[in-house]
């Protein structure tokens, strides 16, 4: 695999490297500080090649393929004047990386965190987040999970209209300021998992057609024609974009990365690029000597995902649980729930969602209007990421609220303790920890007036679709105050309903830390009791069936009973939403109040109580 992209090699020497298998020349025109245009060399599979001496860092250039105009650097490490502006060269290696003993976190540990670098500070940048990551872990967050930082067109983006994957977005920060979170992030104790795009590219700044044919009308995605992994000439693709992730891995030192919409990506080749990828991350971890985790968004329901490649799968380490977030949300949104998810809402499904994970597993569903899915019931609990909350459930509604804003505090409490006493490794979603009221809306930053108006239409158009010919009308995404919207209020964790939750979310991670149990990602060491269709009783236990955990949650507005099973334990209640004495401190307090097999309880509205057995 060749190394694509300019790559400085030191004492101001630099060589160039482009895959332009359809053209016959290519041009390096470098445009400061010293203004020439340099012949490259064809290479064998499409290559192009240039060495380069007296070109120092921070140099800008474009490429000229066949003498037509000139673009920039499809595999460009930096974009200083963005996306119409020249490729700079960056020397990777001035860097002075301090996390020479970080060997990461382990995947089953994990408390993520989604991240949007743009709206996560006022400022937008990669630094300013730093002095942000004593709190995180303080709370129990251990890994972010960065939503992508490729270069995109102008200051504003969620980052999915990224189009030069190599380059790191420069209104973040550029380059160096992604290696200084990283490295900051590393010495707090938290690992860093980046988003990337393999699925489409943006609409306004997208050259790669002009390099090659790096795009392919053998399948239609929702963005168009898709990425070429199967086609002719589809090696140099399959590089381009596998290389990437390598690039992120060794340069910026990720812990993993999260693979957007895998199930948009063709490849029907022999030889998958999910398996090609899951090598070359295999070599690079045993130069490396550390474990890469690789993330998949998938709406397939299929086991497939997080099998390995000689097993007949693609792979991942894990995979995004929709249907754990769409069983509860059906529920606890009595609004809105069954109308967005109405193939959800019943408490069997919700019980399905703990012990086996994909809730749709080869039934019939109304929504797609074919069977769907196949059976994860095998698949240990660590290989998948539940959450309550994401970017897409928020941003992809009309107004862009986020589950704070929709459902009252008590059930925020319970969809937190759902989230954290379940066999999975969970995800919250920034700001959901303390309760963020600003939106998380869909806002960008085009120049081309046309695409501007093709991308407010279209919202408008989708979402009057969704609500039933409703004539609402989203916020113009191109806005800067539809942008400005969505900056969390930091400031506001500390105060009133904010601090309950946070303080709730901070002892229910304690949790998770504190009992071993809870760290058992085994499906056969997990039941879930249904109440009608009011609620359920988990039960937890570690691999020895010596310790155990049940949590009663009431799913509804009225007491439930439930009668404790004959299971021989004296059971202590270590965390009652009800009661805020339990939220004084992040430990759980010490048990005041026993339980006895066969004893009835009655269960308050929209509550979660959790008992553990006597040692």
């Amino acid at each position: 695999m060749k190394k694509i992209g300019s790559d400085y090699q030191g004492d101001n020497q630099c060589t160039f490297t482009v895959w332009a298998p359809d053209k016959q020349r290519m041009l390096l025109q470098v445009v400061q500080p010293q203004p020439r245009t340099i012949e490259m060399q064809p290479q064998a599979e499409g290559y192009f090649f240039a060495e380069v001496s007296d070109l120092p860092p921070g140099s800008q250039y474009f490429f000229r393929p066949d003498d037509q105009e000139s673009y920039p650097d499809p595999a460009s490490r930096f974009q200083p004047l963005g996306v119409h502006g020249p490729s700079e060269v960056v020397d990777q290696a001035a860097y002075a990386w301090q996390d020479a003993t970080w060997r990461g976190v382990p995947f089953p540990e994990v408390v993520l965190y989604e991240l949007h670098v743009g709206t996560f500070t006022p400022e937008g940048t990669f630094e300013a987040i730093i002095p942000r990551l004593p709190e995180l872990a303080d709370m129990g967050i251990n890994a972010l999970e960065i939503m992508p930082v490729a270069q995109f067109p102008g200051q504003r983006n969620w980052g999915y209209d990224g189009v030069f994957p190599y380059a790191v977005q420069n209104s973040y920060g550029g380059p160096e300021g992604l290696k200084k979170l990283v490295d900051a992030c590393h010495a707090a104790g938290i690992a860093v998992y980046l988003d990337v795009v393999y699925n489409h590219l943006g609409p306004e700044g997208n050259y790669l057609p002009d390099f090659g044919p790096y795009f392919t009308e053998k399948y239609c995605t929702p963005w168009g024609n898709a990425l070429n992994f199967d086609d002719a000439y589809s090696d140099g693709v399959r590089d381009f974009f596998v290389g990437n992730a390598l690039y992120w891995i060794e340069e910026f030192h990720m812990d993993g990365l999260r693979f957007d919409a895998i199930h948009t990506i063709f490849d029907q080749g022999a030889v998958s690029l999910w398996a090609y990828l899951y090598s070359k991350v295999h070599q690079l971890e045993l130069k490396l000597g550390r474990t890469v985790t690789l993330i998949a968004e998938s709406d397939l329901n299929s086991p497939h995902i997080l099998k390995k490649p000689e097993a007949g799968g693609f792979g991942f380490t894990a995979q995004w649980l929709d249907d754990f977030h769409h069983s509860f949300y059906a529920v606890l949104d009595e609004k809105e729930g069954k109308k967005r998810y109405g193939d959800f809402g019943r408490m069997d499904q919700i019980a399905k969602a703990y012990t086996d994970g994909f809730v749709h597993s080869g039934e019939y569903v109304s929504f797609r209007k074919r069977r769907y899915g196949a059976s994860s019931a095998g698949i240990p609990g660590d290989q998948f990421i539940a959450f309550m909350d994401n970017h897409d459930q928020a941003g992809n509604r009309l107004l862009g609220e986020r589950l704070s804003s929709l459902i009252d505090t008590e059930r925020l409490k319970v969809a937190a303790a759902a989230l954290l006493l379940a066999p999975y490794v969970p995800m919250l979603f920034m700001g959901e920890e303390y309760a963020e009221r600003a939106p998380f809306l869909y806002f960008i930053h085009h120049s081309e007036p046309e695409l501007i108006k093709m991308v407010q239409e279209g919202r408008t158009k989708d979402f009057k679709s969704f609500n039933d010919g409703d004539e609402q009308v989203p916020p113009d995404p191109q806005e800067e105050q539809t942008f400005r919207d969505s900056i969390l209020h930091w400031e506001e964790r500390t105060q009133g309903k904010h601090d309950l939750i946070r303080r709730w979310y901070k002892t229910l991670i304690g949790l998770r830390r504190e009992i071993p149990l809870l760290q058992n990602y085994c499906k056969n060491d997990i039941r879930v009791q249904v109440i009608d269709e009011s609620g359920f009783v988990l039960f937890r236990q570690n691999d020895s069936g010596q310790e155990h955990l049940m949590a009663v949650l009431n799913l509804s507005g009225e007491d439930i009973s439930f009668t404790v099973p004959a299971m021989e334990q004296t059971w202590n209640k270590i965390l009652d939403s009800k009661e805020e004495q339990w939220l004084e401190s992040s430990q759980p307090t010490p048990a005041v109040d026993h339980v006895y097999d066969k004893t009835l309880l009655t269960v308050t509205p929209w509550s979660v109580t959790v008992y553990q057995s006597e040692s």
